[in-house]
């Protein structure tokens, strides 16, 4: 009888008092930042970025 795999969840710790917001970068790749500078890094390498939370 074949085993089932477990199902692994990652998650992020959060961070108290830090404000952070969801960026796409193309149409499968969601990343978090957590400030404006690294939003504009990530913008100069994928134009089409965009907030999405």
């Amino acid at each position: 009888m074949p085993r089932k795999k477990k199902e692994v969840v990652l998650t992020r710790p959060v961070k108290e008092g830090v404000k952070e917001f969801k960026v796409r970068l193309d149409h499968r790749t969601v990343i978090t930042l957590s400030n404006q500078k690294a939003f504009a890094f990530w913008k100069k390498r994928y134009p089409k970025a965009e907030i999405i939370g």
